[in-house]
């Protein structure tokens, strides 16, 4: 793989992951509601399933799979529902008040393993992550090399400037945690990124298996 054909990719991965979507609401409304390193483990799980829809794609499976109508209609529709569940159960997550200290609240805090499924899913189960590495990343894929040596390039650079994004994402949003620390301001919080996690949910089911028809 040539320095220009890695640089290009550098940028393509940059625009992608400042790109507001799933990953990002959730990164934010972790990093809100439990810090940068509790949001590690959840941003772990994000990287984890941009790697399986990178390998996917790159073996070609993401492109039977968008060929397959009813494949993919599986895909989206469990992708949506998901991120729908994700949303409802963060506007009606329970909010603990501190009785020593009547003007703290804490959400009550997911174990360590349940952050990270919950960043897998949330990436893995996203068709226009799909999408847009099949469509994109064969650009970057030269012929007349191994591929999976390409592919690990790739997989490396996607997930490190990922990891950056993210948790500056949970960076901003837990420099704000000061702003939330009583009960309402908590659960208004909770019901926002609820909100918004659910209205991505929701417009996953507009997606079209192939964007140009």
């Amino acid at each position: 793989m040539s320095f220009t054909t890695w640089i290009t990719f550098f940028f393509a991965s940059c625009l992608i992951a400042v790109s507001p979507g799933s990953g990002a609401v959730l990164s934010m409304s972790h990093g809100l509601s439990y810090g940068v390193r509790k949001t590690t483990a959840t941003i772990l799980g994000l990287q984890a399933g941009l790697l399986l829809i990178l390998f996917i794609a790159g073996a070609g499976v993401g492109s039977l799979l968008l060929a397959s109508e009813l494949a993919f209609s599986v895909v989206k529709t469990v992708g949506a529902l998901y991120l729908i569940y994700l949303g409802f159960s963060q506007w009606r997550s329970r909010v603990d008040v501190q009785p020593d200290l009547r003007s703290h609240a804490n959400p009550a805090t997911p174990a360590t393993r349940r952050r990270v499924l919950l960043g897998f899913l949330t990436n893995a189960t996203n068709p226009k992550g799909i999408i847009f590495m099949v469509a994109v990343l064969p650009q970057f894929i030269s012929r007349d090399a191994a591929l999976l040596p390409q592919l690990l390039i790739l997989a490396v650079t996607t997930c490190a400037v990922d990891l950056v994004v993210m948790h500056g994402y949970a960076f901003a949003a837990s420099s704000m945690q000061r702003y939330f620390r009583d009960a309402a301001a908590v659960k208004k919080q909770n019901m926002f990124f609820g909100g918004v996690l659910m209205a991505v949910g929701a417009t996953l089911f507009f997606v079209k298996r192939n964007p140009a028809a």
